[in-house]
């Protein structure tokens, strides 16, 4: 067996808010969760089961965060989402139908079979976390966990705010895996100095970081990001090659602005005649996106002059990019093998619904990248975080420097006029919960409840997901609603407790309103 010369950590940070709303009988914002399954998560399964069934070698990671676990098993939303599956059933006959024998009958023919394989998959797992669970346990995928509801850690107010949130991602990784986290994904990878050690805490043996945090730590690692790093107290810590992201993110050269690639922003939901769509559409009767795109990027030229969707001619670019990417790495590796003197890891780490969601090709192109890797050449191997540990136990110990993967490299995607805020109330409710935590510790019955339930809200306010949109400055009413609905919630528990006149109504209320982490228990706040 040839020995590679050095290693790919393909990486996918899969996350969304949670989102879930009984007291509607449909909610724009679950959509979110509905085109994810659709276009990234199912489609990412369905890889997986092909190259599981061809005996293909291969280990690719993900992240799947707590709120998205919460979703991806939630009876509601399932339910929901079934009842999506069919609209888009019925849509895709109705639409093969009307274009039988024109030019986008290919394209129609995609989307058909598209979700054909959706309803297989969907119908062979309980539950799409199943599937993913499938592909753990058997051997291919290693699956890591996040805090809580996705907070940036370094702006929560005390110690006990953050630890609660890594002790959440513990309890509910064991919940949904029957096993203990490894790994961790840092929300945004937000990162400060002392985060590891309550990581150690709660038994985390690794977390990944961006590019910056790592090479400029305290003393600066020999290896640079292609060898993770030891900090002090034995954690270790995976850092973001910056090359193998620009050939994928980079708006002027990545791989998903190919002329030949679908075009994300022209959609059937507006070009379609009115009385034609409308019955696709949402109770209020405004176009939207549903999902079937008939045209490719052409280039830089208006959407009403965008040309028609080949879908072969997308796939073959998409192999020519997978060959292009590997080609690359085989570079790079050498390189930093002759430089080194050691096996790399080149750490490539990316948000998962850029696979299929914004990159309609990217699972095809990662399916095919996997392939070649395991069939065309020898150099280079995936592998995931614990195989390098094990391989190559002994690494560099410094102290990474505060960071993240934000614009700029810091932490003002998430703090600045646009969101600044909300983080006196969030700081504010924060200390309320660890003060009741204190004064309550060994709480029974309806109080227990509510205690509980102010957790709850208290997480779901502190996602970061809330600023990121209020900066980003789309769907900002509904972020801020979020906000300061939970926070809302969080001080009207937190007044009924103080003042001894809690209600049991309103508490069931919220409980099944707000309903993630069933195992929630706010001594996690202590």
């Amino acid at each position: 067996m040839t020995i590679p010369k050095g290693y790919l950590l393909l990486f996918l940070h899969a996350h969304l808010p949670f989102v879930r709303h009984p007291e509607y009988e449909e909610f724009l914002e679950e959509d979110w969760l509905f085109e994810a399954l659709d276009e990234t998560y199912f489609p990412i399964l369905r890889m997986l089961d092909g190259l599981d069934r061809d005996d293909v070698p291969f280990s690719l990671s993900i992240s799947l965060t707590p709120p998205l676990c919460e979703m991806l098993v939630d009876s509601l939303l399932l339910e929901r989402y079934e009842q999506h599956i069919e609209k888009q059933e019925r849509l895709i006959a109705q639409e093969e139908e009307r274009n039988r024998g024109s030019a986008f009958a290919p394209v129609v023919a995609l989307y058909k079979d598209h979700y054909k394989t959706i309803r297989v998959l969907k119908d062979r797992w309980a539950t799409p976390l199943a599937g993913f669970r499938h592909f753990m346990e058997r051997g291919f995928l290693e699956i890591v966990t996040c805090p809580g509801t996705h907070p940036v850690l370094p702006f929560c107010a005390t110690e006990k705010g953050r630890l609660a949130h890594l002790r959440m991602a513990v309890k509910n990784y064991e919940k949904h895996f029957c096993t203990k986290p490894r790994g961790l994904w840092l929300a945004e990878c937000a990162y400060v100095p002392g985060l590891e050690d309550l990581l150690e805490d709660v038994g985390i043996e690794y977390f990944f970081m961006e590019t910056h945090g790592v090479l400029y730590a305290t003393p600066r690692p020999d290896l640079g990001v292609y060898a993770p790093i030891y900090c002090p107290n034995g954690v270790a810590v995976f850092g973001r090659d910056v090359e193998t992201s620009q050939q994928v993110w980079s708006a002027d050269s990545g791989y998903p602005g190919d002329p030949s690639y679908r075009e994300f922003y022209r959609d059937l939901g507006f070009d379609a005649e009115y009385a034609h769509i409308k019955p696709f559409l949402h109770q209020d009767g405004i176009r939207r996106n549903v999902g079937l795109k008939y045209h490719r990027i052409t280039g830089a030229v208006p959407l009403h002059e965008k040309k028609i969707y080949d879908p072969a001619g997308a796939r073959a670019t998409a192999d020519r990019h997978a060959g292009n990417f590997m080609f690359n790495r085989q570079a790079q590796v050498k390189h930093l093998v002759s430089r080194l003197g050691h096996a790399p890891v080149i750490t490539a780490p990316y948000d998962a619904e850029l696979f299929g969601h914004w990159w309609f090709e990217g699972p095809i192109f990662l399916e095919m990248l996997l392939r070649k890797m395991a069939y065309d050449q020898d150099e280079i191997k995936t592998i995931s975080a614990p195989q390098y540990l094990e391989r190559f136990p002994e690494h560099q110990i410094v102290k990474p420097t505060a960071s993240s993967w934000g614009a700029g490299g810091h932490l003002d995607v998430w703090l600045n006029e646009r969101n600044d805020w909300i983080y006196r109330h969030l700081h504010k409710a924060e200390e309320r919960m660890v003060e009741q935590a204190r004064l309550h510790p060994e709480a029974t019955g309806l109080l227990q409840r509510a205690l509980n339930q102010s957790a709850r809200e208290l997480m779901l306010a502190q996602s970061s997901d809330w600023a990121f949109i209020m900066n980003a400055g789309t769907m900002v009413e509904y972020a801020e609603k979020r906000t300061r609905d939970h926070i809302h919630n969080l001080n009207g528990l937190y007044l009924q407790i103080v003042e001894d006149r809690l209600e049991d109504g309103w508490v069931s209320e919220l409980e099944a309103r707000n309903t993630i982490f069933h195992e929630m228990n706010y001594r996690i706040y202590l």
